[in-house]
């Protein structure tokens, strides 16, 4: 570290006293009106769509205006987003999807870390297209930083009721820029302290009235780019995460050590196993045997540590993924008449990302199924031919160990041959809305509109190996001209090369080309929404009093999402997993109705309502879901509210978990058959059905007996879609009370709130664990659980009879979530003469203390419970604060966010909370401060500078357990280190 931990919680606490003087936005006491037609003294609040001259509202919303977002000079929303306490870590950011095949660069937001599916996404009120196939999850890519007026975020489940399915959670609102006039650009540029992750920004918003002012076009045009950073770069608490050059990528460093880089045993100089000896290279070329006790592992007679046959696979991956973004924009109304208003509303952004990862481990068996590469060929005459290319003292060590009469050996190697593993993903997303809003009568609205989004992704990527061709290739026989040649002539005419396997980028020319894998993906999202609503007064309870208000409307929406693999990939032919196509669509009818009912007002109390909301769906999926929510408020003075809702909600499943097509992965299990006989017991008669297990036993004595390694290291398994799912339901209770002073002068600017929130999610969606899968179909006799259980019927290669082949598994309604917890926010505005005539302090505080959170895989099983509160990515404690101090023509702003000590996940580490050894895994707390000073010229100009995290906070070090790929959680914690940046703004 750059600053010792003692120092920086020094700083820290310098910071916050700072913050508390030198200090955010203005308190967010109102919230502008989220429709396209101005309704007279009338505003809309996120959460409702009641018109009302109140800024008030039951459920709790929190509000980030644009003085909020510039201070942290985020290039994409999300940077912002993510320092607010109520998001949980999120799924998918630029640097933690590294590794993701398809979702590279994808932005994502998760409320109360319940997941991206339950949180909903809307623009200016309205539902905004996908970006993640198959998913409700929105790309916040698509939506231009600089175009959002202020974000609205309804952290409350009673959002389900008034804008329907993924509001569980609660909603996030981005509300854009319109009736704008003038012509405003802006530039900025940035960089990190490591040199790198480059960021620049342009940006231009044009508008103007037309039409004697009945109306107004607002255009905005932007580009943002944001450059790569590696994570050799970059390093976490406990030192370097690289090498500094690539003569040492192979050796030294230890794994146990965390101050060096994990250093894979899959060597670019390829190990191979004999019947005695290992074999592999030193960097000089020169073939050595190392002496083997499990026949797996070299000894250090080449090195120490991890010797010979040590990668640094960090020196390639990306931390942060390169991301460039075009957007263009445009929000136009128009007045037809005083009651008919009409509007447009047109989105397309463009983002091209790319990945980069360390060159493909190439294990034998990812191309023989047995892991044996045989190194002698028939030819047609019986004899056998032997592989040029094998070295003699491998081809002398190795014997044939399948049966088929070649010699054959098990090999490893780094395909530093093939490159990388990169691939460049190009999104194009395009939104319009459009229709007719008003008023007429005396007190009452309307809106009609239809909405139309779509998301396309096209992706190149490369670094893998063709595996069919790979076995063509190694089947080698003279070519009659003193040379050698692939041994089926149908290969040879199609370009098959003879592949030396053996040593440091020995494939080469042709041969590479023959083996080579190009990936391709391929998907669309398409979102269609078209709506009607109307409200307005009805009556009085009584003379004086406010009238009941109501809105009722109607909604349909049709959701269609596919996505295909190349074939290879498809199959899991190219050594990978296997990737299958998705396709399928749904939609869904909605009727809904809300109303508030005011019962007291400057009587005996100062204020008392009740409000309630429902909606009606009918999915052509899972039928007819029905949420609704009711609550209530009072204000015993006009300084105090005290407020409560109770939500039901629901959320039909997504076209994924409903169609998605089998992908393959290989488990880790314990099979309740092994070492089984028969001994008339249960678990033996359901055991013992399997024609399998019978062979087996047969061989053993009646004993069902594993072989070893190679049967619990041989299954596989897909996940899939469950066309037979049904709705989530979740429970939502909020309760809190709002203080805003307005009878005393020194507190008239100031705002309090505390909300307690519990959230309750049952039948919720998961994937089955397949070891309960097992459980079930074996030790209880459940036979719907053992259709997704295949065993091998006869012996194969290694594997024995019965072994698992296949353990199957796919989303069931079998699943719960609970959160719960306090929020806090408080802001405060006042003017300070004594420092100047235009002086003066803005400051807010986001506080969330978490009391409750877990995750029930199955319901069923209450043991299996899963809690997530004080685990990495959900402290129980978390605030952000930020301040302006203003002096009219400059401006300092100071951003802190802060993240309370967790412990990472026990799922993970296997010591649960009172283990022996839990202390080791705690992480500290965290500090975040960002600064930013604005300078204005002439009222026109405006430049500004920032920094960053300013202490320069390194991430602690993880290793690969919480991210894939990376050394810590980089969807939590900072890791890119201290940053700076510098912008102007000019307004004409």
């Amino acid at each position: 570290m750059k600053t010792s931990t003692i120092m920086k919680r020094a700083l820290v606490g310098t910071a916050l006293s700072a913050i508390t003087l030198t200090t955010m936005a203005a308190p967010a006491f109102a919230q502008d009106d989220e429709s396209d037609a101005p309704m007279a003294n009338t505003i809309v609040v996120t959460g409702s769509r009641i018109q009302s001259t109140d800024f008030e509202t039951v459920a709790p919303v929190q509000v980030i205006d644009e003085q909020s977002i510039e201070a942290t000079g985020a290039v994409n929303i999300q940077e912002t987003l993510l320092r607010n306490p109520v998001f949980g870590t999120p799924t998918l950011s630029r640097t933690n999807t590294s590794f993701s095949t398809s979702a590279t660069g994808i932005s994502t937001i998760d409320l109360r870390n319940l997941g991206v599916n339950r949180t909903l996404v809307l623009v200016d009120g309205r539902r905004f297209v996908s970006g993640l196939p198959g998913s409700s999850a929105v790309d916040l890519n698509a939506i231009p930083t600089a175009l959002i007026e202020r974000v609205d975020i309804l952290t409350s489940g009673s959002g389900s009721a008034i804008y329907g399915s993924d509001a569980v959670a609660g909603v996030v609102n981005f509300i854009t820029k319109k009736d704008f006039e003038g012509v405003q650009a802006e530039a900025s540029a940035g960089i990190t302290e490591a040199g790198d992750s480059e960021e620049y920004t342009l940006g231009l918003l044009v508008g103007g009235n037309f039409a004697d002012g009945r109306g107004n076009a607002t255009v905005h045009a932007g580009y943002t780019y944001e450059g790569e950073a590696f994570l050799r770069n970059h390093k976490t608490e406990a030192g370097p995460s690289e090498q500094d050059s690539l003569s040492e990528l192979f050796f030294g460093g230890d794994y146990q050590t965390p101050v060096e880089p994990f250093l894979s045993s899959y060597s670019p100089f390829g190990t191979y196993f004999t019947d005695n000896y290992a074999f592999t290279y030193a960097p000089a070329g020169v073939l050595q045997p190392c002496t083997t006790t499990n026949g797996t592992s070299c000894s250090s007679a080449l090195g120490t540590g991890t010797g010979p046959t040590g990668f640094n696979r960090t020196f390639y991956r990306y931390l942060a993924a390169p991301t460039e973004r075009f957007s263009l924009s445009l929000n136009a109304n128009y007045e037809l008449s005083e009651s008919a208003n009409v509007f447009v509303q047109g989105t397309y952004a463009s983002t091209s990302v790319n990945s980069n990862i360390e060159p493909f481990p190439l294990a034998s068996e990812d191309i023989w199924g047995d892991g044996q590469m045989p190194i002698e060929t028939y030819l047609p005459d019986g004899t056998i031919f032997r592989n040029p290319y094998v070295p003699d003292a491998i081809y002398n060590d190795a014997s044939d160990t399948n049966g088929d009469g070649l010699r054959d050996l098990f090999f490893t190697k780094r395909l530093t041959d093939f490159g990388p593993r990169a691939s460049s993903a190009d999104r194009d997303t395009f939104r319009i809305v459009t229709g007719v809003n008003g008023e007429f009568g005396s007190a009452w609205n309307y809106e009609v509109f239809f909405n139309y989004g779509r998301t396309k992704q096209t992706q190149l990527g490369n670094g893998q190996i063709n595996t069919p061709n790979a076995r063509l290739a190694a089947q080698i026989v003279p070519d009659g001209n003193g040379g050698y040649m692939c041994a089926d002539p149908d290969a040879v005419a199609q370009g098959c090369v003879p592949t030396n396997w053996f040593g440091q980028n020995s494939i080469t020319g042709d041969s590479l080309a023959y083996l080579a894998a190009p990936t391709t993906f391929n998907a669309k999202v398409s979102q269609i929404q078209t709506g009607a609503f109307v409200g307005g007064d009805l009556f009085s309870l009584y003379e004086g009093a406010d009238p009941i208000q109501v809105t009722a409307g109607v909604e349909y929406r049709k959701e269609k999402s596919s996505d295909i693999w190349d074939v290879l990939s498809q199959r899991g032919l190219n050594a990978g997993n296997a990737l299958p196509p998705t396709s399928g669509s749904f939609d869904v009818k909605e009727i809904y109705g809300e109303i508030k009912v005011p019962l007291v007002q400057d009587s005996f109390i100062y204020d008392a309502s009740v409000r309630a909301a429902a909606r009606y769906s009918d999915y052509s999926t899972v039928g007819g879901t029905f949420s609704w929510n009711a609550g209530g408020e009072i204000a015993p003075v006009r300084d105090i509210r005290f407020r409560a809702m109770y939500a039901e909600t629901v959320r039909a499943p997504n076209i994924s978990e409903l169609y998605s097509g089998l992908s393959q992965t290989f488990p880790t299990l314990t099979d309740p058959c092994s070492a089984v006989s028969q001994d008339g017991s249960a678990l033996a008669q359901n055991c013992f059905a399997d024609p399998g297990v019978q062979a087996n036993a047969a061989l053993n004595g009646g004993v069902f007996t594993l072989n070893g390694t190679s049967d619990t290291q041989g299954v596989t398994g897909f996940d899939g879609g469950n066309p037979d799912l049904s709705e989530e339901k979740g429970k939502t209770f909020t309760a809190g009370v709002v203080i805003a002073p307005t009878s005393i002068d020194a507190l008239r600017n100031m705002s309090l709130s505390v909300d307690y929130y519990n959230v309750k999610i049952s039948d919720a969606i998961v994937l089955t664990p397949r070891q309960f899968i097992l459980n079930q179909c074996y030790q209880s006799g459940q036979n719907d659980f053992c259709q997704f259980v295949t065993r091998r019927p006869t012996a194969i290669g290694p594997y024995s009879a019965g072994s698992l082949d296949e353990v199957n598994t796919g989303p069931t309604n079998s699943g719960g979530y609970k959160a719960e917890g306090i929020d806090v926010k408080f802001a405060y505005r006042t003017d300070l003469p004594f420092l100047g005539e235009d002086a003066g302090l803005n400051f807010t505080l986001n506080y969330s203390h978490l009391l409750d959170g877990y995750l029930i895989p199955l319901t069923a099983q209450p043991e299996s419970k899963d809690p997530f509160v004080g685990e990495v990515g959900a402290s129980k404690d978390r605030f952000t604060a930020q301040a302006f101090l203003d002096f009219g023509n400059v401006s300092f702003a100071a951003t802190g966010t802060y993240f309370g000590p967790a412990y990472l996940d026990d799922q993970l580490t296997g010591v649960g909370k009172g283990d022996e050894g839990y202390e080791d895994y705690r992480w500290h707390d965290e500090f975040y401060l960002d600064l930013q000073t604005r300078f204005k010229v002439a009222d026109r100009y405006e430049f500004f500078v920032g920094v960053d995290n300013v202490l320069d906070n390194d991430p602690v070090y993880a290793g690969g357990l919480v991210t894939t790929g990376m050394e810590t959680d980089t969807g939590t914690y900072d890791p890119l280190g201290r940053r700076f940046y510098a912008g102007a703004k000019f307004t004409l």
